[in-house]
């Protein structure tokens, strides 16, 4: 079994003191695997990701990178620990250029920025003959790889990814979800949170399922795939015990 990259720990958050969104919940993201949180509309999965990101505070239990305890850790310090965080919406600034939105997040990489900018652009092939037009123009799809790409500029260990298939085709939809997958071969955790259920359980290796802010069940996505208990978990009907 591969090591454990992040923990969090009987995680209880919210937006607001006192009304909690997550009451106890814990999950695991293992290293150079894809593990995906699912569950129906409300039960709490952005907020999780965003709680792990610090982005959301945590009143009780404890966020683990690489056992160091990173719970309530400043957004803006993700970076250095080697965590990149992939908002839903408003994760590009469109009004630039795409080569200006990585060199925007390249800023401190000196003397290295050039051949990282190049390196991006081979890895996403697409994004380079538009490079100098404005991001907004960009497609759906177009759109979310240039946020990967951007959260790939700092060379994470681990990825948070909120529901980057929201809104896209579905062949887009697709794409971006393989790619995630196609981020593992390099070492690159990925931990996101998916609305297209099929999809992301195909594509992950472990599942995590959440309703009304608790965990529910969790396992091989593989396994969960073909577990008559998840349609009814995702629908809200149901409710087990975490395994």
């Amino acid at each position: 079994m591969r090591e454990t990259v992040l923990s969090a720990e009987r995680i209880v958050a919210g937006y607001i003191a006192g009304l909690p969104i997550l009451k106890d919940v814990s999950v695991i993201a293992r290293r150079a695997e894809v593990t995906v949180i699912i569950g129906p509309n409300g039960a709490g999965k952005s907020t999780l990701i965003k709680a792990i990101a610090g982005l959301v505070p945590i009143s009780t239990g404890r966020v683990r990178l690489n056992g160091r305890d990173i719970t309530n850790a400043r957004p803006d310090t993700l970076g250095r620990m080697g965590i990149a965080y992939v908002p839903q919406s408003d994760n590009i600034f469109r009004g630039l250029t795409i080569r200006q939105n990585l060199d925007l997040v390249l800023r401190h990489a000196g003397g290295e920025a050039a051949a990282r900018r190049d390196e991006l652009f081979c890895q996403f092939p697409d994004l380079a003959p538009k490079q100098h037009d404005k991001a907004g123009t960009l497609s759906g799809g177009q759109r979310q790889f240039l946020a990967v790409a951007m959260a790939l500029a700092v060379k994470p260990s681990l990825i948070l990814m909120d529901e980057p298939s929201a809104g896209l085709s579905p062949r887009a939809a697709h794409e971006v979800l393989e790619h995630a997958r196609v981020l593992t071969r390099s070492g690159v955790t990925v931990l996101l949170v998916e609305q297209n259920v099929n999809q992301a359980l195909r594509l992950s290796d472990q599942c995590f399922i959440l309703a009304d802010g608790r965990n529910q069940i969790n396992g091989a996505a593989a396994d969960l795939l073909t577990d008559p208990v998840v349609g009814q978990i995702y629908l809200g009907g149901k409710r087990i015990s975490a395994s």
